[in-house]
């Protein structure tokens, strides 16, 4: 039950591999994608934010809340000094629709059970989306400004990552 509450709100990205893999995705698709991850990330942290009393977890949430805002306000930018207009796309609203499920169950649960499995999908939605990064959204990028912050975002995310597994280690 924890691994698959876990893996739901990546199960999306890690289906819609294949298919990325089969059509590279344009740079507004990119950027699209890479736009909702964050944002995905942002709404399940204000979610902990609001409903975890764990130091810890609340840490965490916070970083996640303040990095991929940052990341996201960059990217923003990027697409307007580029004149480009981010292209939804059946990965970027799968994204969604998983995230939005997981949230659903996450409100479902309170205390200890809620910060492990808070803390259980971040870790699994990190190695996914790192997963993407390094083998589809940043050898499909064309533009080098945005293969060069999908790279950036990467070595964050990658610190994201080690913190989510040390946050959910210390949960256990």
């Amino acid at each position: 039950m924890k691994l698959s509450l876990a893996l739901l709100s990546t199960a999306a990205l890690v289906t819609a591999a294949p298919a990325l893999a089969a059509a590279a995705p344009t740079d507004p698709q990119i950027a699209h994608i890479a736009y909702t991850a964050g944002v995905i990330d942002i709404a399940a942290a204000k979610q902990a934010l609001a409903k975890s009393r764990n130091k810890a977890v609340r840490s965490f949430a916070q970083e996640m809340v303040r990095d991929h805002q940052a990341v996201n306000v960059k990217a923003l930018a990027l697409v307007k000094k580029l004149h480009v207009t981010p292209q939804d796309n059946p990965t970027s609203q799968s994204l969604t629709k998983g995230a939005a499920a997981e949230r659903a169950k996450l409100a479902k649960l309170s205390g200890a059970a809620f910060d492990r499995e808070y803390a259980n999908n971040e870790v699994a939605y990190h190695k996914t989306v790192n997963g993407a990064l390094e083998s589809t959204l940043i050898p499909s990028a064309k533009n080098g400004e945005l293969k060069s912050l999908l790279q950036t975002g990467l070595t964050l995310f990658r610190e994201h990552q080690a913190h989510a597994e040390q946050v959910a280690k210390g949960l256990k």
